[in-house]
């Protein structure tokens, strides 16, 4: 999308964001994101259809949702999901933060999206937004800019997501259990952003795929 962060909340962050050195290793793994986006979305083919078929008959239209995030440099853009919560729910949810929205969102869950979102099925659009351009493959997690805003004021390092795209997955996700705050869960998006190579790349991608597998075998 061309509007950009900087034009309506923490704009020196993006600035900064956005100045900040580019490094080869950038190209070489927007390459492989590319290679990776298109084989996995034509493999995954049938899993969207039958996906989206089981939502469109158990819970009605829409079978994706839709939802704004802060991309690379305060770029906004649309992530895609599978829908796992009932129709409208975000309106319903919109006023809450923390705790109280984590509770919330839970009586929220269809029978079939709790499943989704438990085996991580639900994010496999995703790969549409790393063909795009808009997403890594691994990366911090995409945030939603009201979220941003607060998080950006309360943690100074924050701002430092924007250097790069936001990921499917990354550090912070395979390492789910250890972090107990965002401040944690930050270390592992910045130790990410330092360190990004190709094989750590790689290593963050396989340690996902058998976290999800182990996860879907299980429900």
């Amino acid at each position: 999308m061309a509007q950009r962060l900087e034009d309506t909340l923490v704009g020196g962050y993006t600035r900064l964001a956005a100045d900040s050195p580019r490094r080869r290793i950038d190209i070489e793994l927007r390459l492989l994101d590319l290679l990776f986006a298109a084989v996995f979305m034509l493999l995954l083919l049938p899993v969207f259809a039958v996906i989206s078929l089981l939502i469109l008959a158990s819970d009605g239209p829409p079978a994706l949702y839709r939802g704004e995030r802060v991309g690379r440099h305060g770029h906004f853009f649309r992530i895609l999901k599978f829908r796992t919560l009932r129709r409208d729910a975000e309106t319903r949810l919109g006023p809450y933060l923390g705790a109280e929205l984590v509770r919330r969102t839970e009586t929220e869950y269809t029978k079939l999206g709790r499943w989704l979102k438990e085996s991580q099925l639900d994010e496999v659009p995703q790969f549409w937004n790393v063909l795009r351009g808009e997403m890594s493959l691994v990366g911090p997690r995409p945030i939603r800019p009201r979220f941003f805003a607060e998080l950006a004021h309360e943690l100074p390092s924050y701002w430092q997501r924007l250097v790069v795209r936001p990921g499917l997955t990354g550090f912070a996700q395979v390492r789910r259990g250890y972090e107990t705050s965002m401040a944690e869960k930050l270390a592992h998006d910045l130790e990410w952003i330092a360190d990004r190579s190709v094989p750590l790349y790689l290593r963050t991608l396989v340690f996902t795929a058998f976290r999800v597998l182990r996860q879907t075998i299980r429900r």
